[in-house]
């Protein structure tokens, strides 16, 4: 059974792997391995403190095969972006130029640098390899929501609304064509170098150099003003998994490749709002998956230790969550432990109470990556 849990450091090996293998690069991994060390110590750190609010914390979690030990994905949440140093992004803006002697009244689509991020918490640094058997799209949405389901439960940590940034548009070869038209121009090196440097979006170059007054799309090459806001082909899926958890197109993109930044409040979220407290229950593996049964991601505290998996569990509401072994095994839980259950669609929610909602329903297509660094 594939399960989430936060990341160790005995996990290093594997996470240097997929630090290397990440395409693009993602910046929770750095691929200096002291400082990946580094980071997998923080997250260690920052799930045994006692955290009032979110400040400099950093929680990294892994997809691990329950049969076979070895670990799919991993994916993070940084509780308050930009901590040390302004997070960077593009607001859209609308700039009113008008003459009443010419008659004239213009709105004119402008791109402005902004920190209004700045503190807010992100997911961030999503990465499942999806080559490996038995990995599918429900491996990724659980990978994914996992972060939220934690989040639902330690609202403390985290701030009241969320953000993921994903990536934007390049070409087969990686090649950007907002990075083209605009960063190249003042950075003069390739996409990828300053990806690698920009740190997730928090460097004191970015503000050095990028510009400070706001940029004129409609100046643009047509080209670089059509992939505005618009998902990399690698990121679909990692759209619609947000989308599937509440989470919604806002006013920003990324100041590199223009990719879409989402954001959602904890509140609104689909494992805050469809959040159930089930007592376990022993159950065989075809009890559990009876007819009736729906998909439902269900996390564990037991002795603080976290743990998410996606059961088969009855679709009325209902006091118990019927585990089989391997699922009880996965959470860490016995017979008559609580455990938080959040139905998977928000689809098959809606439709028992006659309001399906089927553009949740969409078929995906299978992709490598998501949320960015």
């Amino acid at each position: 059974m594939l399960f989430v849990r936060p990341g160790r450091l005995s996990d290093l090996d594997t996470l240097a792997r997929m630090a290397h293998a990440a395409r693009p690069v993602l910046h929770s991994l750095p691929h200096d391995r002291r400082e990946l060390e580094a980071r997998v110590a923080l997250s260690e750190d920052s799930f045994r403190a006692d955290v009032d609010f979110p400040g400099e914390e950093f929680y990294l979690f892994v997809l691990e095969d329950s049969a076979t030990g070895k670990l799919l994905g991993t994916a993070s949440i940084v509780a308050a972006a930009g901590y040390a140093e302004p997070f960077h992004v593009f607001r859209n803006d609308a700039l009113i130029h008008a003459s009443r002697e010419l008659h004239v009244n213009r709105k004119i689509h402008a791109l402005t640098m902004s920190h209004e991020l700045t503190g807010k918490s992100r997911l961030a640094g999503f990465y499942i390899d999806r080559s490996a058997s038995g990995v599918g799209d429900a491996a990724a949405q659980l990978l994914s929501r996992a972060r939220m389901m934690y989040i639902a439960a330690n609202r403390r940590r985290f701030t009241p609304e969320v953000f993921s940034l994903l990536l934007g548009v390049t070409d087969e070869a990686g090649t950007s064509p907002f990075w083209e038209a605009v960063g190249r121009k003042f950075f003069g090196r390739d996409f990828a170098q300053i990806e690698i440097a920009s740190g997730g979006r928090s460097r004191t170059f970015i503000a050095e150099v990028m510009p400070t007054y706001p940029l004129y799309v409609p100046l643009l090459p047509e080209q670089a003003q059509r992939v505005i806001g618009e998902p990399n082909e690698k990121a679909l899926l990692s759209y619609d998994i947000h989308l599937e958890e509440g989470f919604e197109p806002d006013r920003f993109v990324d100041i590199f490749d223009a990719g879409p930044v989402l954001a959602a409040q904890v509140d609104r979220s689909a494992c805050v709002t469809f959040n159930e407290t089930r007592t376990v229950r022993e159950s065989s593996a075809s009890a559990a998956a009876a007819e009736g049964a729906r998909a439902y991601l269900v996390s564990s505290h037991r002795d603080g230790e976290f743990r998410c998996v996606l059961a088969e569990l009855p679709s009325e509401r209902s006091l118990a969550a019927p585990l089989d072994g391997s699922a009880r095994a996965a959470l860490d839980v016995v017979h008559g432990d609580t455990v938080r259950c959040v139905p998977l669609h928000r689809g098959a929610f809606h439709a028992e109470e006659g309001e399906a909602d089927d553009a949740y329903l969409r078929s995906i297509s299978t992709h490598q990556s998501g949320d960015r660094r």
